[in-house]
């Protein structure tokens, strides 16, 4: 008889062990990203694995120990449940990670966590950078940064383009004021082409990305490129740059040239 009740014992408790492993995974919870500036929409969603009735989950975000948002959400039949929270208010003023707690049914809860960042903690300048043009002197490139620093804008002959060092604290966009004069992207017809934008990642790696066009007129090219939180370098490829540059080449070319045929035809008289 005792072993009988220590196997039913055993038994009962390796059933209770499963249903409480069963219960800690019976609602699940994630965000839409992992950081949110201010203004953003944030996605909640999740998924309940047993339905209880009409039962609702009840939704808390969490500064701290202070409670942000407070939702309550219905579940869907298929078990799947959402909520959309604006991140702005009197309540979203701190930097930092929030937490995100789900709770079903008797004592069912799921966490997850995501960073924000407030308006005043991204950092927004404006401002003319001076650019280093050789012989023909500096021209100014007008941009408007926000989540970085811009460091420095070099000229690269090489690709035709311009290179910006930037110091990106948060994800950001760059927005610059590109004068045709200096720097473009032209097709054979004269119409605009579509500038090669690269960008290097905190691991050296190097992306191509799009970027958009606005406010375009015959003095300026105005385009913004958006970047991500430790990129290092942006790379703006066109079809010239400075054409002063294309003019150094093309003496430098006929000088080598001039100086090839003045040997040529040296050599030429001594054989003679």
């Amino acid at each position: 008889m005792n072993i009988k009740l220590f196997s039913t014992l055993i038994i009962l408790t390796m059933i209770s062990g499963g249903v409480a492993f069963a219960q800690t995974s019976i609602i699940l919870v994630e965000t839409d990203d992992f950081i949110y500036e201010e203004g953003d929409s944030i996605l909640i969603s999740g998924q309940i694995s047993t339905i209880i009735g009409e039962t609702q989950v009840t939704l808390q975000v969490f500064m701290d120990d202070n409670l942000v948002e407070i939702a309550q959400l219905q579940v869907a039949k298929d078990g799947n449940y959402s909520h959309i929270l604006l991140a702005e208010g009197p309540l979203w003023q701190i930097e930092g990670d929030y937490i995100v707690k789900v709770t079903y049914g008797d004592g069912h809860s799921a966490e997850t966590n995501f960073k924000f960042l407030p308006e005043a903690k991204l950092i927004e300048t404006t401002d003319n950078a001076v650019v280093n043009a050789g012989d023909s002197g500096t021209f100014d490139v007008k941009y408007a940064i926000k989540g970085g620093e811009v460091e420095k804008i070099t000229i690269d002959p090489q690709i035709f383009g311009l290179v910006i060092k930037i110091n990106a604290l948060n994800d950001g966009l760059l927005v610059l004021d590109l004068p045709r004069e200096f720097i473009d992207a032209e097709k054979q017809n004269g119409s605009d082409e579509e500038f090669i934008v690269l960008i290097e990642r905190q691991d050296g790696g190097i992306v191509q990305t799009t970027y958009e066009e606005q406010d375009t007129n015959s003095e300026f090219r105005i385009i913004t490129i958006n970047f991500e939180e430790n990129d290092s370098k942006i790379q703006i490829i066109g079809t010239y740059v400075i054409p002063e540059f294309g003019t150094i080449v093309m003496i430098i070319l006929t000088i080598g040239i001039l100086s090839s045929i003045l040997l040529t035809k040296n050599r030429l008289q001594i054989k003679i």
